[in-house]
């Protein structure tokens, strides 16, 4: 039976850094997040309210895309940000802090809804936890140009979020990992941890 694994978490959080883990080291079929794809994307940096809905549609859009393809792919699939980040916390964020009205807000909700009910969950989320300090570090570090601007209040909102959020998931199992403290790659202990929680899942 295939199985699918998706992974979650904030900006930074190491989302990427463990999909290339699971795929090198299990052998799973990586699906990353196809962010720079967004036709609409410059559009909405240079004017959030007038094109968020826009952007956040070609998301939910291409994101359902992807998860209805992951029946059709051989083995464990592990996905980089699941199509629930992308209401639950970044359309929600938009929503709250003005860049999208109640109208175009409660029009996206009700197709995500759809969506959702179309869809089979993952066998296992695994939620990737973060301080804010941890994941400015990070974005310092690797250096991505459009990040660097990127102001802590906003991640502090999606922290928030998150944790509202896989508070009351239950779509499916939930490992919760503290990517900022436990260190499955160059920590022997952490690593065997991590390994002994996700190999009834692989």
């Amino acid at each position: 039976m295939r199985k699918f694994i998706a992974v979650a978490g904030n900006i930074g959080a190491g989302k990427s850094s463990l999909v290339e883990y699971l795929e090198a080291r299990h052998g799973l079929a990586p699906i990353y997040e196809p962010y720079t794809q967004n036709p609409y994307l410059d559009d909405f940096y240079a004017d959030m309210p007038a094109w968020a809905f826009h952007s956040q549609l070609y998301f939910l859009t291409h994101k359902f895309r992807l998860h209805l393809t992951l029946n059709d792919r051989a083995g464990t699939v592990v996905l980089d940000r699941s199509i629930y980040e992308d209401a639950e916390i970044f359309a929600t964020h938009l929503a709250r802090s003005g860049y999208m009205t109640e109208r175009d807000f409660q029009t996206y909700c009700e197709l995500y809804e759809s969506m959702k009910a179309a869809l089979r969950p993952p066998d296992l989320l695994i939620y990737l936890r973060c301080s804010v300090r941890a994941i400015r570090k990070r974005i310092r570090l690797r250096g991505r140009p459009s990040e660097q601007a990127i102001p802590s209040s906003y991640l502090r909102r999606l922290n928030a979020l998150y944790e509202t959020w896989v508070e009351r998931y239950d779509a499916s199992p939930v490992l919760i990992w503290d990517s900022e403290n436990l260190d499955y790659l160059g920590n022997l202990v952490d690593g065997i941890e991590f390994r002994r929680q996700i190999q009834p899942f692989l």
